[in-house]
């Protein structure tokens, strides 16, 4: 019902909505001499702002063409070009293939480590890792998993969960061959986790060669924030009932339940409403008094953060039950397709993992889980790193990231690749109890 009345009011909303475009416009032509007046301003501003905030946020563009990448010639950027090289109805994997003419004029290998980067299936798109990428970019072949909108896939290509979720994580490192690296940007810590487990339980070639975790709630008892306390404080049953709605036509995903993308946004909202307000009223100021720049970031990270896609019933509800109520990988008693996960066996796959200070989402201590679960692994495969003055977004995106994260991350890679091949792989469990 909650569905089926939010698209009616957006519907409902279509006449005002076109009047305020109708109004922008006037008042932004250039024929209009009363546009620089006090006057003219602020209605634009006004009816700018209203369909801006009533309008439908669809899936942004990538929007990366080129990468800047040192050793290039006179400054020239590298061009890019997205290509899907493996997909199911929930996701597609997209390669950021980078133009090899360009490379060979760099100077740069034409084949440089591949990187899976797992996005977060919590809401919104994989292009909110758009500055994650970038980064990336600059020195390894760049895989992305882009996740589907579950009002967007039929009821008859069946159900996704958590545990597919897993599976999907294995099959896209599968596709990239021996020993590629994979970095989960939050939410996918623990599947990511339990995949790496599994593939070095049965000594998989395409097992990563290292794996690095980003605000993940790898044990989520530990620090824990305001999302954090409300999964705990709220039985089950609320979220199922309160969380959970139908999908209402014209979507091809009709009559799948899901966790509507909205709910979350509102969610998100919720936590920081003051600092939405400030926001939204200073970009009224901004286009008052025609500062453009301003307002243009502001357009920028707003079509951004309003793009959300819905999740799966199924996935969400195993997600708060697994990770966030019964903390199951920590406390050693996840299971997949009937198999306990052991994260104990991973012996040769370097860890790295990153927290920021002052992160609202994952609290300290929670991704640093990983290296105790990972008890298998020697001390010199694993590294630990706390971001001064950055919050959860800046984990992954922004300055510090570019600056201070992302140079450790590339250098564990760096060192995986080198190390790698002198550690003795062990033998897959099954492998040494059929010996026994």
């Amino acid at each position: 019902m909650l569905y089926s009345l939010y698209e009616a009011g957006f519907y409902a909303s279509t006449p005002l909505r076109a009047a305020a475009r109708l109004t922008r416009d006037f008042w932004s032509s250039p024929l209009n001499p009363a546009r620089d007046s006090e006057l003219g301003r602020g209605i634009y501003a006004g009816a700018d702002l209203f369909a801006n905030l009533t309008r439908r946020y669809g899936k942004p563009a990538w929007g990366i063409d080129t990468v800047e990448i040192d050793g290039q010639p006179d400054g020239q950027a590298v061009r890019v070009r997205p290509t899907e090289v493996w997909a199911s109805p929930w996701c597609k994997l997209t390669h950021f293939a980078r133009d090899m003419a360009d490379m060979r004029r760099a100077g740069r290998r034409l084949r440089e480590p591949a990187v899976l980067i797992a996005a977060p299936l919590s809401g919104h798109y994989a292009t909110l890792l758009r500055g994650t990428v970038q980064a990336f970019l600059q020195d390894h072949e760049v895989y992305v998993t882009e996740w589907s909108n579950a009002r967007e896939v039929p009821v008859l290509d069946g159900r996704f969960d958590f545990h597919d979720y897993i599976d999907h994580i294995r099959q896209m490192l599968q596709a990239l061959g021996p020993r590629p690296h994979v970095v989960a940007v939050c939410q996918p810590g623990p599947p990511v986790l339990a995949a790496a487990a599994l593939m070095a339980e049965d000594g998989d070639e395409s097992r990563p060669a290292s794996m690095t975790f980003m605000g993940s709630p790898i044990d989520a008892r530990l620090s824990p924030t305001v999302t954090n306390k409300l999964a705990e404080e709220r039985p089950f049953t609320w979220f199922q009932s309160h969380m959970i709605d139908t999908v209402p036509p014209p979507y091809a995903g009709m009559g799948r339940r899901v966790y509507p993308g909205f709910v979350q946004l509102a969610s998100f909202m919720s936590m920081n409403v003051e600092k939405h307000q400030e926001a939204h009223q200073r970009y009224l100021r901004q286009l008052m008094d025609g500062d453009g720049d301003g307002a243009e970031r502001h357009l920028e990270f707003y079509d951004e953060y309003l793009s959300v896609l819905d999740l799966t019933e199924e996935f969400y509800l195993q997600t708060v039950d697994v990770v966030f109520q019964r903390y199951l990988l920590p406390k050693g008693e996840l299971e997949h397709r009937g198999r306990l996960v052991r994260p104990e066996l991973i012996t040769d796959i370097s860890l790295l993992t990153v927290e920021g200070e002052n992160d609202d989402i994952s609290g300290i201590g929670q991704t640093q889980a990983a290296h105790e679960l990972c008890s298998g692994l020697p001390a010199e495969l694993k590294q630990d790193y706390v971001q001064p003055k950055v919050g959860h977004y800046g984990v992954f995106n922004g300055a510090r990231f570019r600056d201070e994260i992302y140079p450790r991350v590339r250098e564990v890679i760096r060192d995986a690749e080198s190390k790698l091949a002198q550690i003795p792989a062990r033998e897959p469990l099954a492998k040494r109890i059929k010996a026994a």
